[in-house]
């Protein structure tokens, strides 16, 4: 299951769609949470900046996968392309 959610991650443009997300989700974060800071030409906390386009690159790569991973899965399908309801754990 980890190899298949590996081999999700790395295509069919999972990482370029996500580092975009990332760098938008992530500017417009670090603007809201260190704007005072950038603009007041403080020191910024350079491990908060870097997280904070971390986090939305993972969530979106999550999203992708874990997208994926249910198409891929044997069993019956809705007309919306899930498992009929049926919940994964």
């Amino acid at each position: 299951m980890w190899r298949l959610a590996c081999l999700c991650a790395t295509s069919d443009g999972v990482p370029r769609r996500s580092l975009t997300v990332a760098l938008l989700v992530g500017t417009v974060l670090n603007l809201i949470n260190q704007g005072d800071a950038i603009l007041a030409m403080v020191p910024v906390s350079w491990l908060k900046v870097a997280l904070t386009y971390c986090v939305p690159y993972a969530v979106c790569t999550y999203g992708a996968v874990s997208s994926r991973l249910v198409l891929l899965a044997p069993g019956p399908r809705t007309a919306s392309g899930g498992t009929g309801g049926v919940g994964r754990t």
